[in-house]
C-alpha cells in the first residue's frame, strides 16, 4: 500500500475537521513512536516534572459523523478532531495510560524486526510480559485503538495484521505477487480464504467477468450458494466474513469495489438488527475504526432479507427478538448513519418484535436461495 493513495483522497473530503490514520512505512511509524517517547521524557526531566495527559482522538458516538459522498456514492463514518484524555494521575485511567506505552513498545520491536502479528498474538505477548496490565483480549484491542488514536497511523502501519475469517468464491481470479492465479470458482464449497496481510491484498491482481458482488452474512448460507454453484446462473462473486466483518474482509471488498467500480455490491443478511448492523459496517465502517473507516467503506445495497419478504416465510418460522437485538436496534436508531428506508425496516422489526433468518426460505426447498436472489436482481428490489 502506498501512502499517497490514502492521502490524495483526503483533498476531496468536504469536512476539514476529519481525523484519519495515515498509512506509514515502518521507519515512519517508528519515528512517531520515538517522538511520543521523547516528549514524555522531556516532561519527566523538566524542573517541575509532571505526567501530562495523553490526548487521544475521541472515539465516542458523540464525536462521530457521516461523510456523505460528493464525488461517489460511498458514505462513511468519521471521527472529528475532538480529544479525550488519559492520565497516569487519574485512578480510573492510570492502567489504560500505561497500556498505551506497553503496546507501543511491542509495536516498536515488531517494526524493528520487520514482523507482522495479529492482535491475538499481541495479547499473548503482552500477557507474558505485562500480566499486571493485560488480562483480556479486549484490553489489548482497546489499547491498540488508543495507540492508533494517539499516533494517528493505521494499525497495519504498526505491524498489526488483521485476523481474517473471510472467504470468497465465484467468478474471480486472484493472483498474488509471484504466485499462480487462483480460480475462485474452482475452490470447492469452502471457497478461498482471504489473507489478513493487507499489503498482499493491495498488490493482488484481480480479474472477473462477474456482474455482481454478493456479501453473505452467514458461512452456512455461503456454503450452500457456492455448493449449488449459483455463480454459474447469476454471474457473481460471493464474499462472507462469517458474521461481523473483520478488517481484512472489509479491505478485500473495498479493493474489489475500486477495481471493479461498475459492479453492484449486494448484501444478503438476516432480517434482524444484527444483520442490519453487519450490512452497515460494510457500508459505512464502524465507530471503533473511525480513523480508518473511509478505507473500507463501500456502496452496499440491501437485497434481503427485508420486510417485504415476510410473506415468503411461514409465521412459525419467525422468532421473537432477543434482548441483544433490542439493544442493537436502539443503538442503530439513535445513530446518524441510518438512511430512512433502513430506519423503516428496523422500526418494523421492533414493532413486530420478530426476526427472520435466511434459512427460513428453505421452506421452499434447498435450491430456492438462488432463485430468490435472481428474482430480486431482475426486479431491482434492493435498497
Amino acid at each position: 500500500m502506498e501512502e499517497s493513495s490514502g492521502l490524495s483522497s483526503m483533498k476531496f473530503f468536504s469536512d476539514q475537521h476529519l481525523s484519519y490514520a495515515d498509512i506509514l512505512l515502518p521507519h515512519e511509524a517508528r519515528a512517531r513512536i520515538e517522538v511520543s517517547v521523547l516528549n514524555l521524557l522531556r516532561i519527566l526531566n523538566s524542573p517541575d516534572p509532571a505526567i501530562s495527559d495523553l490526548s487521544l482522538i475521541n472515539r465516542k458516538r458523540s464525536n462521530s459523523c457521516i461523510n456523505k459522498g460528493i464525488l461517489t456514492d460511498v458514505s462513511y463514518i468519521f471521527l472529528s478532531t475532538s480529544f479525550t484524555k488519559s492520565s497516569l494521575t487519574n485512578a480510573k485511567t492510570a492502567k489504560a495510560f500505561v497500556r498505551v506505552w506497553k503496546v507501543m513498545e511491542i509495536c516498536f520491536q515488531i517494526l524493528l524486526q520487520e514482523k507482522r502479528v495479529t492482535q491475538r498474538e499481541l495479547f499473548y505477548k503482552l500477557l507474558c510480559d505485562s500480566p499486571d496490565y493485560f488480562s483480556s483480549q479486549i484490553e489489548v484491542n482497546r489499547s491498540v485503538q488508543d495507540v492508533v488514536a494517539l499516533l494517528r497511523c493505521s494499525r497495519y502501519s504498526l505491524g498489526i495484521m488483521a485476523s481474517s475469517r473471510g472467504l470468497v468464491a465465484g467468478r474471480l481470479f486472484l493472483q498474488e505477487p509471484g504466485k499462480e492465479a487462483v480460480d475462485c470458482s474452482a475452490c470447492g464449497s469452502s471457497g478461498f480464504a482471504i489473507t489478513g496481510d493487507l499489503n498482499l491484498l493491495d498488490n493482488t491482481i484481480m480479474r472477473t467477468d462477474a456482474r455482481y458482488i454478493i456479501i453473505v452474512e452467514k458461512h452456512a448460507i455461503f456454503h450452500r450458494l457456492v455448493e449449488d454453484r449459483v455463480f454459474n446462473h447469476i454471474p457473481c462473486v460471493f464474499i462472507t466474513a462469517k458474521g461481523y466483518p473483520d478488517i481484512a474482509t472489509r479491505f478485500f471488498l473495498h479493493r474489489m469495489s475500486t477495481t471493479f467500480p461498475d459492479l453492484p455490491i449486494l448484501a444478503l443478511v438476516d432480517w434482524n438488527p444484527a444483520g442490519l448492523a453487519i450490512l452497515c459496517t460494510f457500508k459505512f465502517g464502524s465507530i471503533g475504526m473511525g480513523l480508518e473507516a473511509y478505507r473500507y467503506a463501500c456502496n452496499v445495497k440491501w437485497i434481503g432479507l427485508r420486510g417485504d419478504d415476510l410473506n415468503l416465510i411461514p409465521e412459525e418460522s419467525l422468532v421473537p427478538l432477543k434482548p441483544k437485538d433490542s439493544q442493537i436496534a436502539k443503538s442503530l436508531l439513535s445513530s446518524k448513519i441510518l438512511q430512512e428506508n433502513y430506519r423503516e425496516e428496523l422500526s418494523l422489526m421492533v414493532q413486530t418484535g420478530k426476526r427472520a433468518e435466511i434459512e427460513a426460505l428453505y421452506c421452499h426447498g434447498y435450491n430456492y436461495l438462488g432463485k430468490y436472489i435472481a428474482t430480486k436482481i431482475v426486479q431491482g428490489k434492493y435498497i
